[in-house]
């Protein structure tokens, strides 16, 4: 059998949600038995077949003016193709979004993310963590500081680069959602054989 393989397939407009997506894509790699790839979707039209043939495909985007950004709308459209001929039935899906405020309608555009993979079929996976920060001995260092349920949310200054932010929590939450799926990616394999 071969290595099956998550896709993190994101856009990122200024690079903080780049850094995000690699932050995941780290998590991923924590877990042996599986192969993490990142694929922008500014160069998503080389990758179709790819995408076709992974196990598991989690979704990333920045979220702009409350809703995600247009780069990531315009895969989610072009994932029609794919959609008609339900290639990615019974594939694992998960989310993360990014924005400059804490909320930024967040849950939105993670609602967007799962109301895509469910038009394709597929299988959500949660990010499976209590909130953090959300009590008097809690703190910004928390996993999950920005208490998401459905996939991870990251939060990125805006007067500042990517080397900068999202900070290290959020990036460590994004990771945490990483392993999760490869894990839940494994167990979802072995149970198809």
């Amino acid at each position: 059998m071969s290595t099956p393989v998550i896709a993190i397939v994101y856009h990122s407009g200024y690079g903080h949600t780049k850094v995000v997506a690699e932050a995941v894509l780290s998590g991923i790699q924590d877990v042996a038995g599986v192969e993490g790839k990142l694929v922008s979707v500014d160069e998503v039209d080389a990758h179709w077949e790819a995408l076709d043939g992974t196990e598991a495909i989690i979704f990333g985007a920045p979220i702009y003016m409350g809703n995600l950004s247009a780069g990531f709308a315009t895969f989610a459209e072009k994932s029609s193709k794919r959609w008609m001929e339900m290639k990615w039935k019974d594939k694992l899906a998960a989310g993360f979004v990014n924005s400059g405020s804490q909320n930024g309608d967040k849950l939105q555009g993670l609602h967007a993310m799962f109301n895509l993979s469910q038009q394709h079929g597929m299988v959500w996976v949660g990010l499976g963590l209590h909130p953090g920060n959300n009590n008097s001995n809690g703190s910004v260092e928390d996993l999950n500081r920005l208490g998401s349920f459905g996939g991870a949310f990251a939060q990125s200054n805006v007067d500042q680069g990517p080397d900068a932010t999202p900070p290290a929590s959020d990036k460590r939450t994004a990771a945490h959602l990483g392993r999760r799926v490869a894990e839940t990616t494994l167990r979802w394999v072995r149970g198809k054989a």
